[in-house]
């Protein structure tokens, strides 16, 4: 009996061992192998906190911001090029990539996925490198750059970006806390390889005796041919153009002013612009700080797909023609959260130019934003589809301006300056068809045409005129529009102060101004028969 009982409960063990044995092999093959159905609203909450995640991750780039989408017509089917972060290199690799030279440690974080507002476009992605290790960073130490501000650094930065130029989608690295001395020098496609980063987190120095300068150049640091190039960081490009600059200070004594007019006989008459872009498309410029251009700071000739933000641009007041950003033969431009002080135009846009959006700028020192001067020599400008808004002005000469030469023909149109801040501005709105940088100019007939101009909320203090519009005889001013203007004067010693002036100036007023401005002729002019921008231009 008790063989019996001893014999079951044997019987009975084996049988719960079994039992045992097959849940813990479930539970394996269950965690290996798939995972328990979830349900809809489960899915669908894993999906918001991916999102949110993802967002949380975009907003890392610190004072990176995206440009809110602009007027009618300026980004009408437009993308904004992505904006990389201007405090590292960044690379569309998934995973972090050292330098290949030296190991550095200098490495490429992940791209973070784009935001997609409502009703707008995502912006486009790099398209992954074609090398087997995209996303690399050449240090421009790595290739024999010195940094100290004394030794000339132009070949180490010319064997830095032709390596990066045969890899595309790839970083050109110039640390921080050095300074390099560099030549002039053109980074140049049409071969390399697009998406290319130039990340400045050093100081660029430009050279201050003539023979690097041979008999003259326009340039001094050139991209000319490329696609889905970005210059950023934190650095600086300073072009040492105080010996071009012709002024005298009245604290210094014969002999310094005898010793400087020296320097400056034997520097080429020919200035050079400090950074120049040239023939590229989907640009950014971005943190960076550009300082004592010998000539025009930052140019954009024949770019398309332009955007420049968080730009620091400065020069003295008594420094000529030292433009701080000029467009040229560029359209789909965007430039916003920018500071520019110079000795001349903070902006000019000049012929060619279409679909220009500005923003959320500060001007002073400097002549304001101005469109032009357009037609020089009897030639042919057209700029169109041009907004600036929310700007601030401080002491400049002028505001927002049109300015064109006699004898040129061609037609400026659909403009629109709104919101603009001004303080101690000597006049802040001109259009001036009548522009003359020269002691004396030819009286001539025809003109540039300007048409379609509209002006809302200026406001602030002047020094000398409140407004001018001095337009051609041939070839009126017509559709201007003025809407809660409100400009106040400021008495500065030396300044007489004016009343609101017109010339064949045609438009109207939407709201009463002060100072009221009676001038401007309400309504068109008569038999002027204005042909459309696609017939002119």
């Amino acid at each position: 009996m008790k063989l019996r009982v001893k014999g079951f409960g044997l019987l009975l063990l084996l049988v719960l061992l079994a039992l045992c044995s097959t849940i813990d092999v479930c539970d394996a093959r269950r965690g290996k192998h798939w995972r328990p159905r979830s349900s809809p609203s489960s899915s669908l909450l894993k999906k918001k906190g991916k999102a949110k995640k993802g967002s949380s991750h975009r907003q890392h780039g610190g004072n990176r911001r995206s440009p809110p989408p602009g007027p009618p017509g300026v980004g009408k089917g437009h993308q904004t090029p992505y904006q990389p972060s201007p405090n590292v290199p960044v690379s569309p690799s998934p995973s972090p990539k050292p330098s290949p030279d030296k190991g550095n440690g200098h490495s490429s974080p992940q791209l973070p996925s784009p935001s997609c507002g409502k009703g707008r476009q995502p912006p486009p992605q790099r398209p992954p490198a074609a090398s087997a290790s995209p996303g690399a960073v050449f240090n421009v130490v790595d290739f024999g750059a010195k940094g100290d501000g004394v030794s000339d650094d132009t070949k180490a930065f010319q064997a830095a970006w032709a390596a990066v130029c045969k890899l595309g989608a790839s970083t050109v690295l110039v640390p921080s806390e050095l300074e390099f001395l560099v030549g002039p020098i053109s980074f140049s496609g049409p071969n390399c390889k697009p998406n290319i980063l130039f990340q400045l987190e050093g100081t660029i120095l430009a050279p201050t005796n003539a023979k690097a300068w041979g008999s003259g150049l326009l340039q001094w640091l050139e991209f000319t041919k490329l696609s889905g190039l970005s210059i950023q960081g934190s650095g600086t490009i300073n072009g040492r153009g105080q010996q071009w600059w012709t002024y005298s200070d009245p604290n210094d004594d014969e002999d310094d002013d005898k010793q400087y007019n020296e320097e400056l006989e034997r520097m080429p008459r020919v200035k050079p612009t400090a950074l120049r872009l040239y023939g590229s498309s989907n640009v950014v410029v971005a943190g960076i700080t550009i300082v004592n251009s010998s000539q025009c700071h930052l140019k954009f000739d024949n770019c398309q797909g332009v955007l420049v933000h968080d730009l620091t641009i400065s020069s003295p007041e008594n420094s000529l023609n030292t433009d701080g950003i000029h467009l040229q033969n560029s359209k789909d431009v965007s430039i916003h959260h920018t500071n520019l002080a110079c000795g001349d135009d903070c902006i000019s846009i000049q012929t060619g130019c279409s679909n220009i959006y500005i923003h959320n700028v500060n001007c002073g020192p400097g002549h304001g934003i101005s469109i032009g001067g357009l037609g020089r020599d009897n030639t042919k400008a057209c700029v169109s589809n041009v907004t600036v808004r929310d700007v601030n002005m401080f002491r400049t000469m002028t505001g927002v301006r049109i300015k064109t030469w006699q004898g040129g023909i061609g037609l400026v149109q659909d403009i629109r300056f709104s919101n603009i801040q001004v303080s101690e501005v000597q006049t802040p709105i001109m259009i001036d068809q009548f522009y003359c940088d020269k002691r004396t100019c030819t009286n001539q007939t025809t003109a540039v045409a300007v048409s379609g101009v509209q002006y809302e909320n200026i406001r602030g203090t002047f020094t000398i005129k409140p407004l001018h519009f001095a337009c051609s005889d041939s070839s009126p001013c017509s559709g201007i529009t003025l809407t809660g203007v409100q400009l106040k004067p400021v008495q500065i010693a030396h300044y007489h102060l004016n009343n609101p002036f017109c010339w064949q100036a045609f438009g109207e007023l939407f709201t009463p101004t002060i100072p009221p401005i009676a001038c401007l002729q309400i309504g068109k002019p008569a038999g002027n028969n204005l042909q459309s921008y696609h017939d002119i231009c």
